[in-house]
């Protein structure tokens, strides 16, 4: 090749490394100056020469990434000729430089260099990223790619598995359950350790039934940018009907809930409107598609969400509900998706305040008016029979109107009460629907909640909650006696005789008119008279006498429960600080008490609670009925079991473990025997331990996270239950109880962090876990734990730079030092030696001089003498030497001579051409990998600066415009030139 040629080619890829130049240009012309030459051979060798150097580099250069582009560019250009004409002359030399370039990046990718491996990807990604959807490459040089690509995503280097998984994204078959690209995309999705991988992979991997279960649990990633991604993909390629119920729920509750806001974001500006547009934006269509009745809160949470993004309230408010002139939905209109939109809407224009008070007048009516609505509706709810209830089409319309009853009621809470005759009415209509017989059990408990949030007064709350229970409980019932037969005969005899008495008055009167005795004639008038009363008074006497109205006791199970909810929501609603009034005391003796022991397991369960509640309001009720909720969380079903130890922590969080003092100590007992050197203390701390070992998981997560709260609040300090709760934490048996899980895991970093007490708590409850470990046998599911994951979180627990405020006075890892010590010299053989040499190694031990230096240097010295293992000693002698301020510096780690030369050569030139210049290794010296680090857990470290983000999603941070020189001076820190490597080369 003539000198020409090199200069034209070398000169084309330094004008490239500069953003400024036009690459079309460069480009075409090169490509003119290909199409000319004869013999292509050299300009490969030329083109290969150059396009290397740049293969060499890892790092993101500005100049490297221009080249990059310049050379896909260059190549895809062959793919479209220039015109018509010379498509025929130059299609086989077009194609053939496209499938030159392929093969020596192919035959390339398994360099030991990891930024030859990286640019290799890269290139390949580019190059069928570029080509056209109509392009052609040879089947050989496609299914080449594919099996270097599928090696290449299980590379070691993230940045390589990136490059290679975005290169695959066009040789994936979404229709082939079989495909292997899928395949590899749907294990990187799983398994790989790298966020930034799981991102690209979710970035190119093609919607199907058997791939959209993958992309959807990485809406539960670790990370936020995977997260926000999956969720990004699932609103652009995914419909709503190709997702469950079940998952759209749980997409809108993680998502509307999720800890990172951007995450919020996305579901609230890309997802719920995408899912609006496909359903042609009818918004109670997507509620409908949502299942409202069994995920209201989260409809709700949704509906909020679009109405914070939307521009016009009132078209959005108002697109769902319909109301009519009287600002109603018609009864025989109200589903369960317009109410619960009504109910929404309205909840977010009076969580407004005053800003919304406009609006919400034209989306509810006057207090009145609705109460009369909501008490027309409610009447209309069917009692069910037992019979009726059998079947399922009955069963689901009155649940659906139930639903909609509960979301009338709900509404109670919108409207303005605090005109007095509409707050009357409202409170009337409560009233009557709590008395109503066909009002559901399921509608108590919120009818009270509003009823008694009208109320403001405890004491007025608790006089009207406890008429409406006597009404209920004791109803008024009209009886009718049947008379008795001789009272029967009486009756009648007397009757005769006032006949009788009559007849003969009157003759006697007729002969005193005619003897014309008229003093005598009055007499018998007045007696006459009364006569004919007390007939009259005798023939009505049965009616008035014989039917009556007297109160009934009812101890049905329902009206029972009906009894024990309203008690339970107004002793929820009452002042803590109040004590127990009369009426209260009245209700416990008369309903709670004797409801305790009552046949029906959900009347017990509802007494339960009522007992515990009650006993936060007064000590000596507790101290009284203690023993009770004792043997009730030992004795009964699980359900109420779990409602009594609810009751027993919250007495205990509430007074404290003083509240135990006064007991005996056999009545904690489970065994029901008599153990006098034991506290009451002691035995119910014992009870709860057992507990943790429950097969029953509801109780088991119930005390675990009642002794959590115990522990935090400080009402318990114990090294031995906090090294059960951590135990439970890992054990494999509690995987899938995701709330013990979470509840334990958010426990033990706030406890750690919060005092250095907690601190030192958890510093003595580190030996008892690691023994129980160790000695686990080989049967338990404790055996299965790594234990070097639980010496790590003790660690990071225990840092003195975890405390939300700092202490003085000894670190905790000192002291944690010095007990380890002492345990490897209890057994200096054991196998879990090693472990603790390693825990030495990563405290932050100080290295102030004092006696606990010293003492902890004595440990060190004597373990040093006996130890005999090589990893031990070396752990040991890092930390002696820490303590005695001679720690030797770290090795730095081997390095590519490749890059290094790479990168010392252009520190050079760009300092100063005539400094001292690196030497560049010899051809065909073998290259070294960088992988190799200081430290083995820098490895399994990921961090944001070992991934590549390149055609990744992700929402562009705010843009800062930069003076002209912040620009010059930020682009000389970033610039590498690779002309000078070239023209040495060239000149070789």
């Amino acid at each position: 090749m003539t000198a020409d040629n090199e200069l034209e080619i070398q000169e084309a890829f330094q004008r490239a490394q500069k953003a400024h130049h036009n690459k079309a240009k460069l480009v075409a012309t090169l490509k003119n100056r290909y199409i000319k030459l004869e013999d292509k051979l050299e300009f490969h060798e030329e083109f290969l020469r150059c396009l290397k150097y740049a293969m060499i580099v890892y790092t993101r250069e500005p100049a490297v990434e221009n080249v990059i582009d310049f050379v896909v560019k260059f190549a895809v250009s062959f793919e479209t000729p220039m015109n018509e004409e010379e498509e025929e002359e130059s299609e086989e030399d077009d194609g053939s430089f496209l499938n030159f370039l392929l093969n020596f990046l192919l035959e390339s990718h398994t360099a030991n260099s990891h930024a030859v491996r990286f640019r290799v990807c890269q290139l390949i990604n580019k190059l069928l990223g570029s080509l056209s959807e109509n392009a052609q490459v040879d089947d050989e040089i496609c299914e080449r790619i594919h099996e270097a690509m599928l090696i290449r995503v299980t590379d070691k280097y993230p940045n390589v598995r990136i490059q290679a998984a975005l290169a695959m994204a066009r040789l994936q078959d979404p229709n082939d359950p079989e495909c292997p690209t899928i395949k590899a995309y749907m294990l990187l999705l799983e398994n790989d350790s790298n966020a930034e991988v799981r991102r690209a992979v979710l970035s190119c991997i093609a919607p199907a039934a058997f791939t959209l279960p993958k992309i959807y649990k990485r809406t539960r990633d670790v990370k936020e940018k995977v997260r926000k991604l999956s969720y990004q993909v699932l609103a652009e390629k995914v419909h709503i009907r190709a997702l469950t119920i079940a998952q759209r729920v749980s997409l809108l509750q993680h998502g509307l809930n999720d800890s990172a806001e951007s995450v919020k974001e996305v579901v609230k500006v890309f997802l719920l409107p995408a899912w609006l547009r496909l359903l042609q934006n009818d918004i109670l269509q997507l509620l409908h598609r949502l299942d409202v009745e069994n995920c209201a809160e989260t409809a709700v949470l949704a509906l909020h969400a679009l109405f914070s993004t939307a521009t016009t309230l009132d078209d959005l408010l108002q697109n769902g509900a319909k109301l009519d002139e009287r600002k109603l939905i018609p009864v025989d209109a109200l589903t369960c998706e317009n109410v619960l939109y009504w109910r929404a809407a309205c909840e977010f224009v009076k969580a407004k305040g005053d800003e919304g008070e406009e609006l919400l007048e034209k989306l509810l009516p006057e207090p009145a008016i609705f109460a009369e609505y909501l008490y027309s509706y409610l009447k209309s709810v069917p009692l069910l029979s037992e019979e009726q209830r059998a079947d399922m089409t009955q069963l689901e319309l009155v649940m659906t109107k139930e639903f909609i009853g509960q979301q009338l009621i709900l509404l109670v809470g919108c409207l303005d009460t605090t005109e007095e005759g509409g707050r009357r009415r409202v409170l009337a209509v409560l009233k009557e629907m709590l008395l109503l017989p066909n009002t559901p059990l399921s509608l108590i408990g919120q009818l009270v909640q509003k009823l008694v949030g009208i109320l403001h007064d405890d004491q007025q709350r608790i006089t009207v909650m406890a008429e409406i229970i006597s009404d209920l409980r004791e109803p008024i019932v009209p009886i009718t006696e049947c008379v008795d037969e001789n009272e029967k005969r009486k009756k009648q005899v007397k009757l005769a005789e006032l006949k009788v008495c009559i007849m003969e008055c009157k003759q006697e009167l007729e002969d005193c008119i005619s003897r014309e005795d008229f003093a005598r004639a009055a007499e018998l008038k007045e007696s006459i008279a009364q006569l004919e009363e007390r007939r009259r008074q005798l023939e009505l006497q049965p009616e008035s006498d014989h039917n009556k109205e007297q109160r009934i006791e009812k101890n049905d199970p329902e009206t029972l429960l009906k009894c024990l909810t309203m008690c339970a929501e107004v002793l929820k609603q009452m002042n803590i600080s109040r004590g127990i009034c009369p009426t209260i005391t009245a209700l416990i003796e008369t309903l709670i008490l004797p409801s305790v022991s009552n046949s029906n397991s959900a009347v017990r369960n509802m007494a339960v609670v009522c007992l515990g509640t009650a006993a936060l309001h007064s000590r000596d009720l507790a101290n009284t009925h203690l023993v009770l909720l004792l043997q009730i969380t030992q004795l009964d079903e699980p359900k109420i079991r779990i409602s009594a130890l609810k009751a027993l922590i919250d007495q205990l969080l509430f007074n404290g473990l003083k509240i135990l003092q006064d007991k005996p100590s056999d009545l904690l007992n489970s065994d029901g025997q008599s153990e006098e050197e034991e506290s009451p203390v002691h035995n119910i701390l014992k009870m709860l331990s057992e507990f943790l070992d429950s097969e029953i998981c509801e109780l088991r997560t119930e005390t675990a996270e009642g002794l959590a709260k115990l522990m935090y609040c400080g009402r318990i300090v114990s090294a031995k239950l906090l090294s059960r709760l951590v135990l439970l934490w890992y054990n494999p048996v509690t995987e899938e109880d995701q709330r013990l899980r979470h509840c334990l895991g958010v426990f033990l970093q706030l406890y750690a962090r919060e005092s250095r007490a907690h601190q030192e708590c958890v510093e003595e409850s580190f030996l008892p876990t690691m023994r129980t470990l160790f000695n686990a046998p080989a049967t338990s599911p404790l055996s299965e734990i790594d234990t070097s994951n639980v010496a790590e979180l003790f660690i990071e627990l225990t840092r003195p730079s975890a405390l939300v405020q700092s202490s003085q006075g000894v670190c905790v890892h000192d002291s944690l030092a010095v007990r380890v010590c002492n345990e490897i010299l209890r057994d200096i053989d054991a196998p879990e030696v090693r472990l603790y040499c390693k825990t030495l190694s990563s405290l932050e031990i100080s290295t102030e001089p004092g006696p606990a230096n010293q003492e902890l240097q004595q440990l060190l010295s004597q373990i040093l003498q006996e130890v005999k293992d090589k990893f031990c000693v070396r752990a040991v002698e890092k930390v002696l030497n820490q303590l005695k301020g001679s720690q030797q510096s770290k090795p730095s780690a081997p390095q590519d001579p490749v890059l290094t030369a790479v990168d010392e050569n252009v520190s050079s030139e760009a300092v100063n051409e005539d400094e001292t210049k690196s030497k560049r290794p010899r051809r065909g010296q073998k290259k070294v990998s960088t992988a190799k680090t200081s430290k083995k857990s820098c490895e399994n470290k990921e961090k944001s600066d070992e991934s590549d983000e390149e055609n990744v999603p992700e929402a562009a941070p705010p843009s800062v415009r930069l003076t002209r020189r912040a620009k010059t001076a930020a682009l000389e820190k970033t610039k590498q030139d690779l002309t000078a490597l070239m023209n040495r080369e060239a000149s070789s």
